[in-house]
């Protein structure tokens, strides 16, 4: 056999047999779960902590400004029962959309996105590993103000499904808004117009702090085509058995917003806008 023809065999015998990954790359989408999930785990005194000591200011703030007990002005009577659902929900979606826009936009400006855009990482299993990671942070964190605003105003559960149905709907639909608006933003500045002129408003609008049957006609009526309103609503029926939203109507409702969140971000990824020069 020729020297060339040996050599070329001994160069291939020693290269390392391509790996084979099947339908889903399980050690890739594990990968970066991973990451998503330890880039706030590495910092939780920012990521945790810090929204936990907001939601039992809010608390404190509102239940002695308004007291416990305000007759009728909110279902049963109890104001931190009705405040207490709203508040672990408010920290529960806020912190989902932060982690997943977070971790784009600084990809994005420190030029490391090559990290998961190289790998052999599909648009599916992207999505579903920014979107998890989000919505683990969004769950951490909303289980972590249950445990103080739950004990502290005496909340009560009514329903179960109710609680986990919109807890997990709201952690998966604005980790996948957080993931939309990460894509689309250059830098912090972009992003913050997300915060501040969709996310808040709505939030605020939501009857997170009040019901919105005390709001102005108009303004009620928008409530209802508020997906935050009906998200807090349905999470707020798990504790207190009531909801001012028709739940035949915004359950399935829900439901499909996030699905279509998910499947409008493996479209986007798929099609490398904003990600690829």
């Amino acid at each position: 056999m020729p020297d060339g023809a040996l050599k070329r065999l001994e160069t291939e015998a020693n290269q390392p047999a391509a790996r084979l990954y099947g339908e889903v790359n399980w050690i890739g989408l594990w990968t970066l779960t991973r990451r998503e999930i330890m880039r706030f785990m590495k910092v939780p005194t920012q990521t945790v902590l810090a929204p936990l000591v907001s939601t039992i200011l809010f608390m404190l703030v509102f239940l002695l400004a308004m007291g416990t007990q305000r007759g009728g002005s909110v279902p049963g009577g109890n104001y931190g029962a009705f405040l207490a659902p709203g508040l672990i929900m408010m920290g529960l979606l806020s912190n989902a959309f932060a982690n997943s826009s977070s971790s784009l936009i600084g990809a994005k400006m420190q030029g490391n996105s090559v990290d998961f855009l190289m790998p052999p990482l599909s648009a599916s299993e992207l999505t579903a590993a920014f979107i998890g990671g989000a919505a683990f942070r969004g769950i951490i964190v909303g289980l972590a103000s249950a445990a103080i605003a739950v004990p502290f105003a005496h909340v009560t559960v009514a329903h179960w499904w109710a609680i986990f149905y919109f807890g997990l709907c709201a952690a998966v639909c604005f980790g996948a808004l957080g993931l939309i608006g990460g894509i689309w933003a250059e830098k912090f500045d972009q992003l913050a117009v997300i915060t501040n002129f969709i996310i808040t408003p709505l939030t605020f609008l939501s009857g997170t702090f009040y019901s919105i049957q005390r709001l102005p006609a108009p303004i009620a009526a928008f409530s209802h085509f508020n997906p935050v309103f009906l998200i807090i609503d349905g999470f707020r029926y798990g504790f207190i058995g009531h909801s001012d939203s028709n739940l035949a109507i915004s359950t399935p409702v829900i439901g499909a917003l996030t699905v279509g969140m998910v499947v409008l971000c493996w479209l986007v990824l798929r099609s490398g806008w904003r990600m690829k020069a």
